[in-house]
């Protein structure tokens, strides 16, 4: 937890005079930030990160010569610092958290300069203090992953249900637990905070990387035994039961439950009160509460309760309030929350 008497030292590296100022003098109208330096590029700002001596970085993705990509693995194994990347809808953005970066914000349309910069503030905000994990290279094909062995035929595994929400840090730390898991795992829901525009393309490269089919959800779908559906971003997703059918509720806009849109704490309260088949809720790495008080209603509904450990989580906050409240029931690192879930599912 960053002490609430220190500014966030914050440094602004964009190849663009105009993002770059505007971001700097945005972020510095904060009181508990500082901007101490900017850079023109990678490369300047590799220059500079030792004098400035930051707490926060946000950095381009798209820069040119050394990209914001390869400015992450040259920067975070002489400083491992906490990044926040400022990008365009670009799917090189997943890339770049896959190299170390702990968090992304969507660069502003004409005219949502200051929802930008409240939404970039409240990051840094969280990213300061940070774990930074840096993760191995992004797998390319399925077939590099260890596979895990299929569940098989067993039909009480048609009949669970998981939940799964994250936020910062969650991108890669869902990956690292369903690219262990077979494509016959029971219906999978997702919850992971990320702007509009990214959602889709998250859905493609999970869909890429792990054995079972992965898409973001749309409003009617329904879960089924192979399939993970990732909530859009800015709906709430919901779960609707139909006698033993379950489908998906999507709805676009309407109130942010537990400051989010989508909301953790929306699935798992909807997971709480309509299923009635067995299901296992996961919370995962982020700043705040989102999904704690939801996963509570899940354990007192019945589910087994998993929560990511301090250890490999970016920013213990959502994870930590779930177990302090008695949510969770067992911890695990994100490497080993597939192997916890597996052992479950083969006795449920």
């Amino acid at each position: 937890m960053w002490p609430s008497n220190k500014k966030v030292r914050v440094m602004v590296v964009d190849d663009s005079i105009l993002a770059r100022t505007m971001i700097a003098q945005g972020l510095a109208k904060h009181p508990r930030i500082e901007v101490v330096g900017t850079g023109f590029n990678a490369t300047d700002a590799m220059a500079k990160v030792a004098q400035l001596k930051p707490d926060v970085i946000t950095s381009d993705v798209e820069m040119p010569g050394m990209s914001g990509i390869e400015f992450l693995k040259q920067l975070l194994p002489r400083y491992p610092l906490p990044v926040i990347l400022v990008s365009s809808l670009n799917l090189r953005v997943f890339d770049a958290l896959s190299a170390g970066a702990v968090d992304f914000v969507r660069k502003p349309e004409p005219g949502q300069n200051d929802a930008f910069i409240a939404g970039l503030t409240q990051k840094v905000l969280s990213a300061a203090g940070a774990k930074v994990r840096r993760s191995p290279a992004a797998l390319t094909q399925p077939g590099a992953m260890a596979a895990s062995a299929p569940l098989g035929a067993q039909p009480g595994l048609d009949r669970i249900i998981i939940g799964l929400g994250a936020s910062t840090g969650g991108t890669e730390a869902t990956l690292e637990v369903l690219k262990r898991l077979p494509a016959d795992i029971p219906g999978m829901l997702i919850v992971q905070h990320m702007p509009v525009g990214f959602t889709q393309m998250y859905a493609d490269r999970l869909n890429r990387l792990c054995h079972m089919e992965v898409r973001e959800a749309k409003h009617g779908d329904e879960i089924r035994r192979g399939l993970a559906l990732l909530a859009p971003a800015d709906y709430q997703m919901r779960v609707v039961r139909s006698g033993t059918r379950y489908t998906v509720s999507c709805i676009q806009g309407g109130e942010k439950v537990s400051g989010h849109r989508p909301s953790v704490d929306a699935l798992f309260m909807s997971m709480a009160e309509q299923v009635r088949c067995k299901m296992v809720g996961i919370i995962m790495t982020g700043m705040g509460r989102d999904g704690a008080d939801g996963l509570l209603q899940m354990r007192k509904a019945g589910a087994y309760t998993i929560g990511q450990d301090k250890e490999s989580s970016v920013v213990y906050g959502m994870p930590m309030v779930a177990y302090n409240i008695g949510a969770v029931q067992i911890q695990a690192s994100c490497e080993n929350i597939a192997n916890v879930l597996l052992r479950q599912l083969k006795t449920m």
